[in-house]
């Protein structure tokens, strides 16, 4: 009977234990994994509560007010004067020249479009027949010439509209013939995005090189189609470089392709075993990631609750102290050892984890002791954040392209996702004009001359 009673008591802590994962499935939200905002179930709370504080909606007293940015006078194409005649007192006739003691005249700038249509020009080969002999010699339109019905400056914008607005096909044909007047095919549309794919292959190369030898680099992967099938866009996010990579592979292979073989500086990431190839000293885990893990925990319930809770006021602890070096209350050198002080306890948690009886957690509390010491290097190293903010940010314009367009269907078309990615990136980074450098770019592809730069000399 005792052992009868002994097996009963087994199963149903097997199948507590299968309840308790169950129950955790269900409750998976944006807050305690790693999936997105869009995909929480009704029931999840909202990613971000906050208290309501009274007043009314808009603009507060003492902000700053947001004024209109006056062009200067070379983005000025009119000048209209509104001048007074006569005296509003004494209705003296006023001279028509400002005088010494009259101020500076008010300003009122109003933007228009003009009429926008595309300048179309027909290159026409004759021929002659010589009146002596009755030859017929004809001169044929230039081969450069033929190799495009499209200029770069339209060839830039359907690229534009494209790659960096992500605009499906149908809509920049749309686009093209509404606002430029030219009709223009499916065809002429990937055919564009092909000549700017060539044109970007220097670009890419310099930002992906940027990339790589940034003492500082941020890391993300995600999904990416091509064909229908699978595989994975990378993003490598430095000061001042951004550069993206489709690759078919999620592990090694694409992290490779991105960074190369012997990656330089500290590489910021999540806990994809990918990384692992890399020393824990130049390693930092995004401490968001590990925020929802611990969360995770402690809906789970059970011994994993109060694991996750200690976990989670670490967490609280270490956002407040990097809150205090970001707005600089605190130096590096005070970073340090708040850190120093908070590391022991957390790994004396970890350690309990370990040991906890839930045995998801045990393994998430057994890796990140293995990975303790990627944990903390922002407390060491200058320009490391916590967190992977950077190449999440950087990645959430490509997914929403992906949820848009289901991907690519030829590698030319993988090809221009990377290199359009990376180029409007990385200038918007700059400061500087998408439109302009690509301009540019395609200008210099169609003459055989070296492509643009595209860092910045500063």
């Amino acid at each position: 009977m005792r052992k009868r009673v002994a097996e009963l008591e087994a199963v149903i802590r097997q199948l507590q234990a299968i309840i308790r994962d169950l129950q955790a499935q269900l409750g998976r939200h944006a807050g305690n994994s790693s999936l997105p905002p869009s995909a929480n179930p009704p029931a999840a709370p909202k990613p971000v509560v906050k208290e309501p504080t009274g007043r009314s909606p808009g603009g507060q007293p003492g902000h700053a007010p947001c004024v209109r940015v006056r062009l200067p006078a070379e983005r000025v194409a009119r000048v209209v004067h509104h001048r007074p005649t006569h005296c509003r007192r004494c209705q003296q006739v006023l001279p028509a020249e400002p005088g010494p003691l009259d101020p500076e005249p008010t300003w009122h700038q109003v933007a228009e479009l003009p009429d926008v249509a595309a300048v179309v020009t027909e290159h026409r080969g004759h021929t002659r027949t010589c009146p002596n002999c009755g030859t017929r010699t004809h001169t044929p339109i230039p081969a450069e010439v033929r190799a495009s019905g499209y200029g770069p400056r339209l060839a830039a914008a359907i690229a534009y509209l494209s790659g960096g607005r992500h605009d499906s096909k149908r809509g920049v044909e749309e686009v093209v013939e509404t606002l430029f007047g030219v009709p223009v095919s499916l065809g002429t549309v990937a055919a564009a995005e092909a000549d700017m794919t060539a044109a970007l292959a220097a670009a890419h190369a310099e930002a992906a090189a940027a990339v790589r030898a940034a003492p500082v680099k941020n890391v993300d992967e995600t999904g990416w189609k091509r064909a229908g099938r699978l595989c994975w866009l990378w993003a490598g996010v430095a000061r001042a470089a951004t550069c993206f990579s489709v690759h078919a592979r999620r592990g090694a292979d694409g992290l490779t392709a991105l960074l190369g073989d012997d990656p330089a500086g500290v590489v910021v990431s999540d806990r994809w075993s990918a990384y692992n190839r890399l020393p824990l000293r130049r390693r930092q885990l995004c401490w968001a990631h590990l925020k929802r893990d611990f969360q995770a925990m402690a809906d789970r319930g059970g011994p994993a609750a109060a694991i996750g809770n200690e976990l989670l006021c670490f967490v609280e602890d270490l956002f407040l102290c990097w809150h205090r070096i970001r707005d600089g209350t605190w130096g590096r050198a005070t970073l340090r050892r708040a850190i120093h002080d908070l590391r022991p306890g957390f790994r004396d948690v970890l350690e309990r984890g370990t040991v906890c009886g839930c045995a998801k957690t045990e393994v998430v509390c057994t890796n990140l002791l293995e990975l303790e010491p990627a944990l903390w290097t922002f407390a060491r190293v200058e320009g490391v954040e916590p967190t992977n903010n950077a190449a999440e940010r950087a990645v959430r314009p490509a997914v929403l392209w992906r949820k848009r367009s289901f991907g690519c269907h030829s590698e030319v078309g993988c090809r221009f996702v990377e290199r359009m990615l990376t180029a409007v990136q990385t200038l918007r980074r700059q400061g500087r004009s998408v439109f302009g450098y690509l301009v540019e770019a395609i200008t210099a592809h169609r003459h055989g001359q070296p492509a643009p730069q595209l860092l910045s000399a500063g």
